[in-house]
């Protein structure tokens, strides 16, 4: 008889887990290897399943295959590359990303705001990155969807390798001096861009910058950033205005949700060979955007002019 030999398995090998692994709590649990990040966090610690290999005989490992879970499938790790900060590689080999917003039923249900969270998948439908808000109870509460946040990226390995940081500022056209503002860092710590608001009397603008301040492209949106059954479309154009060359995409979610819950889903476009670390920036720009315009405020009314 031919010798016996076992098809592969989906997924990793179990000598990437150890008992030590831990990743926060609002973090995926089932994201791979450890996860190195936020300081000060409660942690929930996560062992493998074994895989389904007939008894006595050993799975090899699997490299840079797709992680697959119950409900998760992630994006195949992919290799490094030379002068990208890590964790960004994955950017090289896409122009289009889904962000999803998780929702949150304590939310639904009591008014309470609670900390953001995303998903971030490729057009294939699998998880690139995941992001959650660390804020306090009394600035989210407060502050409402003009709070300062840091938003924190990870990817499947569990590593933080974006940071997003949003200071307090002002959004009124009454003080063009104190507009908004988000760094993002990549990896935390490094600063690679920023998103900057600029002042108009009613079309929401912004400057995506790299890490010298340099102007690198604008984003223009619509007057009334508020629509029924169809997208609302921010346009991502070069610095003198004259040719577009991606777009962030706010996508109709059906009247229930948009209703009821601040829970959205975007959709970004962006050339394939464009920067990663300006890739990275327009992700950021996508969440700068979300809070100034399509959160709920604490009368759960969603805004619907620019500077409300």
């Amino acid at each position: 008889l031919p010798e016996y030999k076992p098809a592969p398995a989906y997924g990793f090998s179990n000598d990437a887990f150890a008992s030590g692994n831990q990743v926060p709590y609002g973090y995926p649990q089932n994201a791979p290897g450890p996860y190195q990040g936020v300081a000060g966090t409660g942690t929930l610690g996560f062992q493998a399943q074994g895989m389904g290999a007939p008894p006595g005989f050993a799975v090899p490992p699997i490299q840079n295959q797709p992680i697959m879970t119950e409900r998760t499938i992630w994006m195949p790790i992919p290799p490094t590359i030379p002068n990208c900060p890590p964790g960004l590689e994955y950017l090289t080999q896409i122009d289009q990303i889904l962000i999803h917003q998780q929702i949150e039923l304590l939310e639904i249900l009591s008014g309470f705001e609670t900390n953001n969270k995303y998903e971030i998948k490729n057009t294939l439908g699998q998880r690139v990155y995941f992001a959650a808000e660390d804020n306090d109870c009394c600035t989210r509460n407060c502050c409402g969807p003009s709070r300062p946040f840091t938003l924190r990226i990870i990817d499947n390995l569990g590593h933080e390798v974006i940071t997003l940081q949003r200071p307090l500022r002002c959004s009124s056209c009454c003080f063009p001096c104190c507009l908004q503002e988000l760094k993002v860092q990549a990896p935390p710590g490094t600063p690679v861009g920023y998103v900057v608001q600029n002042w108009h009397p009613c079309l929401p603008k912004f400057t995506i910058q790299d890490e010298r301040r340099m102007y690198i492209l604008k984003i223009s949106g619509p007057c009334v950033v508020c629509s029924y059954c169809e997208d609302i479309n921010f346009e991502v154009k070069s610095v003198d205005e004259t040719a577009t060359v991606g777009r962030i995409s706010k996508q109709w979610t059906g009247f229930v949700k948009e209703a009821f819950t601040d829970a959205d889903n975007f959709g970004i476009t962006f050339p394939g060979d464009l920067d990663v670390k300006m890739k990275a920036v327009m992700i950021g720009a996508c969440f700068l955007i979300d809070f100034m315009f399509f959160e709920h405020a604490s009368d759960q009314k969603q805004r619907a002019g620019v500077w409300q």
